[in-house]
C-alpha cells in the first residue's frame, strides 16, 4: 500500500476530483486532508495520471516547489468503467511518477526492484490471488459473462489497445509497434490463426483501436465481444502485447507474452522484451510480481467496511458485486415465491419480477430469454416438465448456510441465499452446483483454501450456526465417562427429509436408532428450533424423549457442539456445523455434506454416492460451502458482500431492526400458520 498522508493537505486541481465521493473517500481514509487552491508549505497536489488536466497541476507544483501526487485506478476497478459512474475499489497513489511512465522510475518500480519480496506470508497471499482471480474471472473491469463462447483453443493472441492511451506513448510505443506486433505474430507462428482482441472502450465506441474487422483474413480473426480474458488467455498458445494489462494477467497464468513496448511488467524476466528496460534487471517470479503490483502498491478500499484495506478484501466485494450482476443483469420471472419474501428477494436479486401462475412464468422467461427463478421448495414435476419443454432455465432459491439472527419461520430476511442452475444442495437425487463447487474445491492449492480455513475458524471462535439464536435453555452436565452423542432435531416435513432421508424419516425414529448404535453413551435431543417455536412438525412425545438422557430445550447448538463427541443426523446442517468444529458425523440419511469422505455415512443415496467421489479436506468442503456457492447480501450497505462480512455483522450485531411491519407479519404467521394462502 502506498504511504499514507498522516495528516498532509493534499491540493486538488480539478472539481471533477471533489465531486467524485469514492476518489474524496480515499484520500481521506488515507490521511490526506483535501483543498482547492494554491498550496501552502508542505501541501502537495494532486493530478490524475496525465490527463490533460493535470498540466494544471504540473505547472502549479513547478511554480511552487510542492510535491505532486499522481492518482490512478488500481489494476482493479469495477464492474463497468469509470465513466459509467461505477466506484472504483482500489487507488494507486505515486509519489515519484506512475507505473505506465517508463520514462522515469515509479512507486511501483521501487517496489519491484528493491522491497525483498519473499516473505513467506506475502507470497502465499500472492499466489491465492492470482489463483482467486483466475477462478473466478476477475479483471479490471468485469462486466462480461463467463460463458460468452472464445475461439477453439489453438490460437495466437494479439491484443489491441485505444488508439493514444497514455500508458502507450508513456511506454514508450507507438502505432508502428503495434503493426509489428501483427507482422511478427504471423512470421513467428506461420501455420496459427491469430485472434485479434479489441479494446473494450472501441466496442462501446468510446475510443478506435489499432486494430478492426478490416484486419480479418483467412487466418486472422477480431474479437470484439465482451469475453473472459482469462477463458482468451487460456486457450492462446501465445500472447503478444504492447502495454496492456492482459499481458501481466498472461503472465499469471503461465505465458511469456511478446512485449513489444515498456509496460510495468516488462524487464523482470518474465517476458520477452522487444525494447529494453534498462532500469529493470532485477529477476522477478510471477508471485513476487503480483505481489508488488497487487499487495503493496495501490491503496485498496473496503465499501462494505468503510475504511482502507487488504487487496483480499477489495477482491472479496468486487467479486461478490461481479457474481450478483453476472447471474441477474439479464433478470428473471420469479414463481413460487411467498408475499413476504419478495421485497428481499428483490433487494438481493434485483431484476425480478414476480408471476404467480408457473404457466405464464415460463411463458414470459421463453419469450424474454431469461431463466425462470422459483423457491426450491415450490419446484413442482409439472413446472420442472414445462421449462424443460420450452428450453427455459430453472434456478431454484433457498437459504444459505449463513442464514440470519433469527428464523426463516419468523420471517426474518435471509443474509445468505443460494440460486442453484442443476438442482439444489438438499436434493441428492440429482447433481447441485453445490457438488460442483465442493468437486472443484477439492482440486484447489493450499493457499487458496487458507481463506476458508480461516473464515471456518473465525465462525467456530465466534460460536455462530446458521439461525444465530438467543439460546436460554440449561446445558447438560456429561456424566464423567460416558461418551456424548448429539441427536439433532428435525421439521419432519422438510424438503430435506423427503428427498434426503434414507430409511429413517422422523425424529422419533432418529432418536431410537442413537440409542440401539449407542446403548451406553449419554444422548442429548436438540429439537429443531422451527419446532420449539410450534410453526413446523416434528415435536416427541413425552414417551418418545425417553430415548434420550438429556432434551436441549432453547439450548445453544454451537455450545452444545462443544460438549459432544458425535453427531448422530438424517441430515441436518447441525452436522455440518460439527464438521467446521471437527467433531465426527455419523448420516442415516444424504445431506450435502456426506458422501465426500468427511462423514460416517450409512444409508447414502446411491446415485449420489456415485457422483461424490471428490475427496475434499475440510477446508475445501467449507470454501464450496460457505464461499462459492451461496450469494451474501449486507443489509447495512444493502450490497452484495462477502460471507466475511456476514460472520462481521453477526458476531457484532450490527443487523438492522425487524421493521414493526415484518413483526407483525410474522405474529399473524404464528397465528395462522395452517393457512396455505399466508405460504403462498
Amino acid at each position: 500500500m502506498s504511504e499514507t498522508g498522516a495528516g498532509r493537505r493534499l491540493c486538488l486541481t480539478s472539481l471533477s476530483h471533489l465531486r467524485d465521493k469514492r476518489l474524496r473517500r480515499i484520500l481521506q481514509l488515507s490521511g490526506y486532508d483535501l483543498r482547492l487552491g494554491k498550496p501552502r508549505d508542505e501541501d502537495a497536489i494532486a493530478v490524475w495520471g496525465y490527463r490533460p488536466t493535470s498540466k494544471r497541476g504540473e505547472a502549479l507544483a513547478d511554480r511552487t516547489g510542492a510535491p505532486l501526487l499522481r492518482l490512478e485506478d488500481a489494476f482493479l476497478r469495477s464492474i463497468h468503467p469509470g465513466r459509467s459512474g461505477a466506484p472504483m475499489i482500489g487507488l494507486i497513489l505515486d509519489h515519484k511518477g506512475m507505473y505506465f511512465d517508463a520514462r522515469q522510475p515509479s512507486d511501483l518500480e521501487d517496489i519491484l526492484q528493491n522491497d525483498p519480496l519473499d516473505q513467506t506470508d506475502l507470497l502465499n497471499r500472492a499466489r491465492a490471488g492470482m489463483h482467486a482471480m483466475r477462478h473466478q474471472e476477475i479483471t479490471k473491469y468485469t462486466a462480461f459473462d463467463p460463458q460468452a463462447p472464445t475461439p477453439e483453443p489453438g490460437y495466437v493472441l494479439v491484443i489491441d489497445q485505444a488508439r493514444d492511451d497514455a500508458s502507450i506513448h508513456l511506454g514508450g510505443a507507438n502505432a508502428h509497434h503495434f503493426s509489428e506486433m501483427l507482422t511478427e505474430a504471423q512470421l513467428d507462428y506461420p501455420n496459427s490463426r491469430i485472434v485479434i482482441k479489441g479494446h473494450p472502450d472501441t466496442r462501446a465506441g468510446y475510443r478506435k483501436g489499432y486494430f478492426g474487422p478490416e484486419n480479418q483474413t483467412d487466418r486472422i480473426s477480431y474479437l470484439s465481444e465482451a469475453v473472459s480474458p482469462w477463458q482468451l488467455l487460456e486457450g492462446a498458445v501465445a500472447v503478444y502485447v504492447v502495454t496492456s494489462q492482459l499481458g501481466f494477467e498472461a503472465i499469471m497464468i503461465g505465458h511469456r507474452p511478446q512485449v513489444f513496448g515498456q509496460p510495468f511488467y516488462a524487464g523482470w524476466g518474465l517476458t520477452e522484451d522487444r525494447i529494453d528496460v534498462p532500469r529493470r534487471g532485477r529477476k522477478l517470479t510471477k508471485s513476487q510480481l503480483f505481489a508488488g503490483a497487487m499487495l503493496l502498491y495501490p491503496t485498496w478500499y473496503d465499501p462494505t467496511r468503510d475504511k482502507i484495506g487488504r487487496f483480499e478484501d477489495s477482491l472479496r466485494t468486487l467479486s461478490a458485486e461481479t457474481r450478483a450482476w453476472r447471474e441477474d443483469h439479464i433478470g428473471s420471472i420469479a414463481t413460487g415465491m411467498r408475499l413476504w419474501k419478495r421485497g428481499h428477494l428483490k433487494r438481493v436479486f434485483g431484476k425480478l419480477r414476480f408471476e404467480d401462475r408457473f404457466e405464464k412464468a415460463v411463458h414470459l422467461a421463453q419469450s424474454e430469454g431469461v431463466p425462470v427463478m422459483a423457491w426450491a421448495g415450490k419446484v413442482s414435476p409439472d413446472l420442472r416438465s414445462r421449462t424443460e419443454n420450452a428450453a427455459v432455465d430453472l434456478h431454484r432459491v433457498e437459504d444459505g448456510f449463513l442464514r440470519s439472527k433469527g428464523l426463516g419461520a419468523e420471517l426474518i430476511p435471509p443474509l445468505s441465499l443460494v440460486r442453484d442452475t442443476t438442482g439444489i444442495y438438499y436434493d441428492p437425487t440429482t447433481a447441485s452446483d453445490l457438488e460442483a463447487a465442493v468437486a472443484a474445491a477439492a482440486t484447489f492449492p493450499p493457499e487458496a483454501l487458507h481463506r476458508a480455513r480461516d473464515l471456518r475458524h473465525r465462525i467456530v471462535d465466534l460460536g455462530l450456526s446458521k439461525y444465530n439464536l438467543t439460546a436460554d435453555g440449561s446445558l447438560p452436565e456429561i456424566p464423567a465417562g460416558k461418551v456424548a452423542v448429539l441427536v439433532p432435531g428435525q421439521v419432519e416435513d422438510d424438503a430435506s427429509i423427503r428427498l434426503g432421508a434414507g430409511a429413517i424419516k422422523r425424529n422419533a425414529d432418529l432418536l431410537s436408532a442413537a440409542r440401539d448404535a449407542f446403548p451406553d453413551a449419554y444422548l442429548i435431543y436438540k429439537p429443531h428450533p422451527d419446532v420449539e417455536a410450534g410453526l413446523r412438525p416434528g415435536k416427541l412425545s413425552e414417551a418418545e424423549k425417553e430415548a434420550a438422557d438429556f432434551v436441549a430445550e432453547n439450548a445453544s447448538p454451537t455450545a452444545l457442539l462443544d460438549l459432544v463427541s458425535r453427531v448422530w443426523t438424517m441430515t441436518s446442517a447441525l452436522g455440518f456445523e460439527a464438521l467446521l468444529r471437527e467433531v465426527p458425523v455419523t448420516t442415516l440419511g444424504t445431506p450435502f455434506y456426506a458422501g465426500w469422505g468427511l462423514t460416517d455415512d450409512r444409508d447414502i443415496y446411491p446415485n449420489a454416492k456415485a457422483r461424490r467421489t471428490a475427496r475434499p479436506d475440510l477446508d475445501a468442503l467449507t470454501h464450496a460451502t460457505l464461499i462459492a456457492y451461496p450469494r451474501y447480501f449486507d443489509p447495512v450497505t444493502r450490497r452484495a458482500c462477502s460471507p466475511e462480512v456476514i460472520v462481521e455483522r453477526l458476531a457484532s450485531n450490527t443487523l438492522p431492526a425487524l421493521q414493526p411491519a415484518h413483526r407483525a407479519l410474522s405474529k399473524l404467521q404464528g397465528l395462522f400458520a395452517s393457512q396455505s394462502w399466508l405460504w403462498r
